[in-house]
């Protein structure tokens, strides 16, 4: 295995950014989570086929993560390279109804650039923290809507650097899920399809969709947004209510007073926190109903 010292050089030269021993709680919405060896920002997707081609060659563990939106890393980091995606971010119109994004561009700005061009289709994502790639990744969605609405094809990175891409059913996209959940590829641009709307009618939307977020969940603590599944037939947070468990606390993980689908953290929580008030939960809802819960947001140990 080569050294960090010789990964550092690399960073340097091809002119990214990176960080050595950053606490990855800097990096997540939930604020949690443990050192990271490195954390590098690349600039282009050139630099990120060479960081990921350079980490296959040299055995370097690689974790993508984009806003840290829907993460819950572990006390102790990542040993390994972080890949940060932000500095991806270029956004732009391929014709009068298709948008192409880099997967660093935020969930907002896409909004804010789809309502700027009079599209509609993409209302539903106004306000979901994270960036378009990570929407991809997990086919996010709310309020009706979802990716699987609007995405056509995304470009993507294989393990040894080079790029390749999936289009239409190649997506498979599913309930909170994709082909890119679970593998090793890394989405590096989105092609999302929309329609022609009135802008004015786009803006009341968002408006509306953000005013609705806010009245319902606990936006003015950190989480990972929703922690569980939607059960088939059922809403978790509506279980999980049920079963008394608005306010429980282990640490300083609890589930939220106002939206019992959150588990927030109200102060220095943990991993473990989380983890044990989210196993808690499980079991709980599992004795009183026979549902299982399954974790929406994605543990890295």
């Amino acid at each position: 295995m080569s050294s960090y010292g010789e990964f550092c050089a690399l960073c340097a030269k091809t002119g990214c950014e990176y960080l050595v021993d950053a606490e990855l709680k800097d990096f997540t919405s939930f604020k949690i989570g443990g050192k990271a060896d490195i954390i590098v920002f690349p600039n282009s997707i050139d630099r990120l086929s060479e960081i990921v081609s350079y980490a296959k060659t040299n055995g370097f563990p690689v974790l993508v993560i984009g806003k840290g939106s829907n993460l819950l890393v572990s006390d102790s980091g990542f040993r390994g390279i972080v890949v940060n995606t932000t500095k991806l971010d270029e956004i732009k119109l391929a014709d009068d109804t298709t948008v192409i994004c880099s997967s660093g561009v935020s969930l907002s700005r896409l909004c804010r650039f789809a309502l700027d061009n009079s599209l509609t289709g993409l209302e539903f994502a106004f306000g979901i923290p994270g960036t378009a790639g990570g929407a991809a990744y997990m086919n996010a969605g709310a309020y009706g809507g979802e990716m699987k609405d609007v995405l056509i094809s995304c470009e993507h990175i294989l393990p040894d650097g080079t790029l390749a891409s999936f289009s239409g059913d190649e997506l498979r996209l599913g309930y909170r899920r994709s082909a890119y959940s679970d593998s090793d590829l890394i989405i590096t641009s989105l092609t999302l399809k929309l329609r022609k709307g009135n802008r004015d009618e786009i803006k009341a939307k968002m408006d509306d969709l953000m005013a609705r977020r806010k009245d319902k969940q606990p936006l003015e603590y950190p989480s990972a947004g929703s922690t569980f599944k939607r059960p088939e037939g059922y809403f978790a947070g509506a279980l999980i209510e049920q079963c008394g468990l608005k306010g429980f606390k282990i640490g300083g993980a609890q589930v939220s007073e106002k939206h019992a689908g959150f588990v927030i953290n109200v102060g220095s929580a943990t991993a473990g926190d989380v983890l044990a008030v989210i196993e808690h939960c499980r079991e709980t809802v599992f004795k009183a109903t026979g549902v299982t819960l399954e974790p929406e947001v994605k543990i890295i140990k």
